[in-house]
């Protein structure tokens, strides 16, 4: 790396040219929430039949946000690592066409996915009011990055450094840094070179790998020392999460269901609850599933109906799930029930903690009362879907979560932070495979005698995925951060979730590009990686529930 020219005054660096639209960002936003608010207030409250009539205003707004947070993060990014003089010429690049591209959008149009381009005209602003508000400091960011010259030029850069973590410093700190180094060493001899054979076949993680991650201490990483954990923080959890999930997502996602299960008890159980199973959630000798989601509710879960009646020191449960991940294998659900049909919507929820035997492909779900089938999906392998029916399955009544019934929902709501930033993560690592497998190929084909990343559109998508990718990494780091410190981040993992899933799905699709006809050939790994991909902006609340939260927020005053 090289230090900034010094031909270069402090005040012109396109770093010094963000950090001064940064407080303009901050005033577009402020109209553009007033202008939403606007919409859908009524007697001075947030109608919820006007937002729902509002979601392009309103999701329009939770992309506004989104991007701003992206935007100070990435100036945040690059101010860390010049303070410790580890800001270079390619992290200079990522800054000038990051900037560039995400003002641009914000002047012209921010696409909330591909077919679906939100304009300050959307939001009841007028259309030339966000380049009047960005102002000159904006214009001369994008006249400087937004260029074919600026991402030809980080292009070229990528092409010569070694790629091993991503291109242009994570900004991680030396602890993390060596994280993210034994992580990657494991996934460089133990998942890749055998991750697309699992995805083909449709087969499971192999336990041996499982217990490989257990003594490597992935699922006990956040759980307290106390309990038989690391006792680490959630961005310890994105370092791993991403670089696993950039081998492969299934196993990058085997730790989150320890994650899941063990925030569940951490923040609701009871002290023997706690005793019980995190040490078994930590050495991984119980592995966990989440089972919350059923037939015909999916985010709704005000309307769940599967119930847990209780009979002496027994609850009996019938009911119907689906989209469970990894049930199979699990011994410990944490399952979500209605133990009180009387109280509507969520106050009748309570979480059980239901012990089952691990079952196998021929015979899933050894328990008396509980039976399911397999969904057979296009990605998100290893661990298996599975719709489950329960009928009388009992639980002891001592395994109902804290000891108290009616607390469900605010139970795993806690979680509902940690999940959404471990999901951001994963989104980056396979937003990073699928650069790595993209300009790898475009490297190594050769077409009109000349490699494919010599031509300028193909660069022009390189370049692109690699700013969207460390952008996406800032701002779920920044949420981790937030998390560790115990701030209320619901706001930040939301959109670092957001955003993330975009950028994974984006970057899937243009590797894939890259390939032509061989990327649809099912033997190269980015049919893999862009069927893993497209289920990030679905699960842990789908882009339009996310958005829909964020709008909230922020018309409700959580900027």
């Amino acid at each position: 790396m090289t230090a900034q020219p010094a031909a270069a005054s402090a005040a012109e660096t396109p770093a010094a040219r963000l950090e001064q639209v940064l407080p303009a960002l901050d005033k577009l936003l402020s109209e553009a929430t007033d202008a939403v608010r606007r919409k859908v207030l009524k007697d001075g409250r947030i109608d919820s039949a006007a937002l729902d009539r509002e979601q392009r205003a309103g999701h329009g707004l939770a992309w506004f946000a989104t991007y701003r947070m992206a935007l100070r993060e990435l100036h945040h990014w690059s101010e860390r690592l010049a303070q410790e003089g580890r800001y270079g010429d390619i992290e200079e690049l990522v800054l000038r066409v990051g900037a560039a591209e995400y003002l641009a959008q914000l002047i012209g149009g921010v696409p909330m996915n591909q077919g679906e381009i939100v304009r300050a005209g959307d939001l009841g602003l007028a259309p030339g009011r966000p380049a009047e508000i960005l102002g000159e400091a904006a214009a001369d960011l994008i006249a400087d990055g937004g260029t074919p010259e600026a991402r030809a030029a980080l292009v070229e850069l990528m092409r010569k450094a070694d790629g091993r973590f991503g291109f242009g410093d994570s900004g991680l700190d030396e602890t993390h840094g060596q994280f993210r180094d034994e992580m990657r060493r494991f996934a460089e001899a133990e998942v890749i070179p055998y991750a697309h054979a699992w995805h083909l076949a449709n087969s499971y993680i192999p336990l041996e790998t499982v217990q490989k991650l257990s003594e490597l201490g992935v699922f006990g990483l956040t759980i307290p020392e106390e309990y038989g954990g690391l006792g680490l923080g959630k961005e310890a959890m994105c370092v791993v999460s991403e670089e696993l999930s950039r081998a492969y997502i299934g196993v990058g996602s085997l730790g989150t269901r320890s994650e899941i299960a063990a925030e569940l008890i951490i923040g609701g159980g009871t002290e023997e609850q706690k005793q019980k199973y995190l040490p078994k959630l930590a050495d991984g000798s119980i592995l966990p599933t989440a089972v919350f989601t059923e037939p015909n509710t999916g985010s709704d879960l005000a309307s769940l109906k599967t119930r847990a009646v209780r009979d002496g020191e027994t609850y009996r449960v019938n009911g119907a799930k689906t989209w469970i991940t990894h049930p199979v294998r699990a011994d410990l659900m944490t399952l979500l029930v209605r133990t009180d049909p009387n109280e509507p919507g969520h106050r009748g929820l309570s979480m059980l903690l239901a012990e089952k035997p691990r079952g196998t492909d021929e015979d899933p779900f050894p328990a008396k009362g509980m039976s399911g089938g397999e969904i057979e999906v296009l990605g998100y392998r290893g661990m298996k879907e599975f719709e489950i029916g329960f009928d009388g399955f009992e639980v002891p009544a001592e395994n109902l979560l804290g000891g108290v019934e009616g607390q469900g929902f605010k139970q795993l709501m806690k979680t509902f932070e940690s999940a959404r930033i471990q999901t951001a993560a994963r989104a980056v690592g396979v937003a990073q495979s699928a650069l790595d497998i993209g300009l790898r190929y475009a490297e190594e084909r050769v077409q009109f005698k000349k490699p494919l990343a010599d031509f300028p559109r193909v660069a022009d998508k390189l370049a692109m995925m690699a700013v969207e990718v460390q952008i996406a990494r800032q701002i779920t780091y920044f949420a981790a951060r937030e998390k560790d410190k115990d701030h209320r981040c619901d706001l930040e993992a939301g959109m670092a979730k957001l955003l993330a899933a975009r950028v994974a799905w984006a970057a899937a699709d243009n590797a894939l590009q890259i390939h032509g006809g061989n990327g649809f050939a099912l033997e190269y790994q980015i049919s893999r990686v862009l069927c893993d991909s497209r289920i990030l902006n679905i699960f842990e609340g789908a882009a339009e529930i996310q958005a829909h939260v964020i709008a909230r927020r922020l018309l409700e005053g959580g900027a």
